[in-house]
């Protein structure tokens, strides 16, 4: 893939480094050929943005690009489907209102991530959002971290309702409460791909996170060619090195020893990490809640499959300003919060976003429908995962009522971009030769199932779109009917049958 920088010359001083004929993660600052155009990812620390912000984005996607910003899930911004790149001027101001990497040398690299909800949740620990911003600030000021992976990601979780434990991170500092005071746990990723990071056993004082973060930082560059290809993900160097290798380079770093703790009982419900097979999405952020602040609400609104057309970004910075504290919050569920709302605004903003034909529902089809950007926009995709998703959003919700949102993953190919972990029901598109051509298909996975499933357990295999809704409506009314409880999940419900038996539990549309 090749790399077109949108800045002159005289900018790209420290960033040459990333141009080593190899492929970038998208960026703002570069432009990134897709098969629907150009792409365009933003860096959004901790998922806040301003209405100031939210407006210069809206702008961008309709003068530039198909009118739609789209959240990843890692609480980013895609901006897709441009037909050329965006002007210097423009990107320039992107960047003085802060969007974006202040140091673009570094733009490529993962977003930072915690819960949407850090600093109101009414279960939280400690509030995260600082956190993020030393930890940004500190990229920004530390051009040599652009020779890292691009895939290097850290995460902060607050200990709220609203938790990022199990996305998947290089690393992650998890607040715990220990003899009434508040620690962090250091987790990192090991072991195989695809799993959450695991506990080290290793608690941290709040003031202890960043010189930790930069020394694990600092050991990584250490190992890393800078000029290679292709560099070694954080969990392939603790996998070769060994996490206590690892750590003791990094306390070599450090003014302070690293404090060892009992490590997490994962079979404790009540921990604030998950074991690799827990398959129970509920969202809690979605719908009106009580924030920490006394007589003010968020509401989590659903994006269908995240995308949010550029009018509709425009008018909920609007409401936000109008009603609340000006910000949205986006999801790593691909989702959004309005914050800050008090309770006697609570009716109209309910109005104003019912009339952007959005929805607050926990129990909405779309609040835990993912697809990737399928075949309209990569070339790996063997189906039109948005479109086939939306077919299946608008035929469940007239045909099926559910209490709690079903995770359904449509994914293009084996990458499974959109969503790394095994989900309630995921499709995964194949392509499938015919008297006709090249055909397009999905392979049904349901559940969880060994290491080695990525997607689960096979249930049926060649399912054509035009057999779906009704095989999805069936196993849906089946699960209803037959789940032990209300708060059985359908991943855990599958989970208790063979998939012969599942087979014949579904069999009447086979």
């Amino acid at each position: 893939m090749k790399t077109h920088y949108l800045l002159p010359a005289s900018h790209r001083e420290g960033v040459n480094i990333l141009l080593s004929g190899f492929a970038l993660c998208p960026g703002l600052f570069y432009d990134t050929p897709a098969q629907d155009g150009i792409l365009y990812r933003i860096r959004i620390p901790g998922g806040i943005l301003d209405s100031k912000q939210c407006h210069a984005i809206a702008d961008v996607a309709e003068n530039y690009g198909g009118g739609y910003v789209d959240v990843t899930n890692r609480a980013n911004l895609q901006i897709r489907e441009l037909r050329s790149g965006i002007n210097i001027s423009v990107l320039q101001n992107l960047q003085n209102i802060g969007i974006g990497a202040a140091n673009f040398a570094v733009d490529h690299i993962r977003n930072i991530m915690t819960s949407p909800t850090a600093g109101i949740d009414t279960q939280e620990l400690i509030d995260t959002r600082p956190f993020v911003q030393e930890w940004d600030n500190y990229i920004a000021a530390h051009p040599n971290l652009s020779g890292l992976s691009a895939k290097f990601s850290v995460a902060f979780d607050g200990g709220g309702k609203v938790s990022v434990c199990d996305r998947l991170n290089d690393i992650m500092f998890a607040a715990v409460l220990i003899d009434g005071k508040v620690y962090f746990r250091l987790c990192l990723s090991v072991g195989d791909r695809g799993k959450p990071p695991l506990d080290m056993g290793i608690v941290l004082l709040p003031e202890q996170c960043l010189p930790v973060l930069a020394a694990l930082a600092e050991v990584y560059r250490n190992h890393t060619d800078a000029h290679s290809g292709r560099k070694l993900r954080l969990r392939e160097l603790l996998n070769k090195l060994g996490c206590e290798s690892y750590l003791k380079e990094v306390e070599k770093l450090l003014a302070f020893k690293l404090t060892l703790h009992q490590r997490f009982d994962t079979t404790n419900s009540s921990s604030r990490l998950v074991t690799e097979n827990t398959l129970n999405f509920k969202y809690p952020h979605i719908g009106v809640h009580p924030q920490g602040q006394q007589g003010l609400f968020y509401i989590g609104v659903v994006l269908p499959l995240g995308r949010l057309e550029s009018q509709q970004m425009r008018s909920l910075a609007d409401l936000a300003t109008e009603f609340g504290s000006g910000n949205l919050r986006l999801t790593p569920w691909q989702n959004l919060l309005l914050t800050d709302i008090p309770r006697r605004s609570l009716p109209n903003v309910k109005h104003e976003i019912a009339t952007l034909n959005l929805d607050f529902s926990g129990s909405n089809i779309n609040s835990a429908l993912v697809a990737c950007s399928g075949n309209q926009g990569c070339a790996a995709s063997a189906t039109d995962t948005k479109g086939d998703a939306l077919i299946l959003a608008n035929y469940l919700k007239t045909h099926v009522s559910l209490n709690y949102p079903v995770h359904i993953h449509f994914s293009g190919c084996e990458k499974s971009c959109a969503h790394h972990r095994n989900s309630d029901i995921t499709m995964l598109g194949v392509s499938l030769e015919s008297k006709n051509g090249t055909l397009g298909a999905y392979q049904i996975y349901v559940g969880t199932g060994e290491s080695n499933q990525k997607f689960g357990r096979q249930l049926y295999e060649y399912v054509s779109m035009d057999e779906i809704p009704v095989l999805l409506e069936q196993m849906l009314q089946v699960y209803k009917m037959q789940c032990r409880n209300s708060n059985e999940s359908f991943g855990e419900f599958v989970n208790r049958y063979e998939i012969e038996q599942l087979q014949l539990l579904f069999s009447p549309v086979r």
